[in-house]
């Protein structure tokens, strides 16, 4: 669907349940997301991207490298579903934790961007993440997106007291990007 020079987003397929579910069962990865998931809860994941992409035209699609045809994780744009992205562009990636630090989410989320400027009508994209996911909020600011520090929320899907609660909001207008 989409390529760059190292990676390929794509549409999910049955295959794709147990590597993502490897991804989404490493307590590093969920760090700073939430609890692991188990097989059930990640092929529900997979199943709700797809429902989106046959809906929306887009999801957070499958994503592997060129290299190898490995799932690594996922990248793509969703419609938001809660304040302060409810149907907005939302941009979002998840990495298996050995393909850190290697520009992969910048690559990605760039093309994922490119792709949701260039096929849909919104001004903007929004990303969301725990305030202190510091990674995310690298490659946020690496595509250029500001701190909204106006949105700044309590994720209404997480309950009180939990430490990822509090999260921030980041946007890139389209004529900036």
């Amino acid at each position: 669907m989409i390529e760059t020079e190292r990676l390929r987003m794509r549409s999910w397929c049955d295959e794709d349940v147990a590597p993502f579910q490897a991804i989404c069962s490493d307590p590093a990865v969920m760090a700073t997301i939430g609890p692991p998931l188990d097989m059930d809860a990640t092929a529900a994941r997979i199943a709700w991207m797809r429902a989106h992409q046959a809906e929306q035209g887009h999801c957070f699609w499958a994503l592997e490298r060129q290299s190898d045809e490995r799932l690594i994780g996922w990248c793509g744009v969703i419609r938001g579903d809660m304040d302060p992205v409810a149907d907005m562009v939302e941009i979002g990636w998840r990495l298996a934790r050995d393909c850190w630090g290697y520009g992969f989410a910048t690559e990605a989320a760039h093309a994922a961007a490119a792709w949701a400027f260039a096929n849909l009508p919104d001004e903007e994209i929004r990303a969301i993440t725990w305030r202190g996911n510091v990674r995310s909020r690298a490659v946020m600011q690496r595509l250029g997106m500001r701190y909204c520090s106006d949105l700044d929320f309590d994720h209404p899907k997480l309950a009180e007291g939990d430490p990822l609660r509090p999260h921030v909001t980041y946007s890139l207008p389209r004529e900036t990007a």
